[in-house]
């Protein structure tokens, strides 16, 4: 049905072979930005995965993100 206004909407598609493809759409009335990463292989992944794992290792207890493996500040 139709999206209740205001909200976010997403969909998913996993398909065949496809390692990582992702795709970001900004729309308005007359226009739409459309921002995409396409991963050829899992090996990002596992770099991201091993990057937080180190940087987890001697950490107290507690909740985290990436925004804190990576050092991002909120905006």
């Amino acid at each position: 049905g139709p999206r209740v206004p205001n909200s976010v909407g997403f969909s998913v598609i996993r398909a065949g072979n496809i390692v990582g493809d992702h795709s970001v759409f900004f729309f308005s009335p007359d226009e739409r930005i459309e921002l995409i990463h396409r991963a050829t292989n899992r090996r990002t992944f596992a770099r991201g995965a091993l990057r937080a794992a180190t940087w987890v290792y001697d950490k107290k207890p507690g909740f985290y993100s990436m925004r804190d493996v990576l050092d991002l500040q909120e905006t």
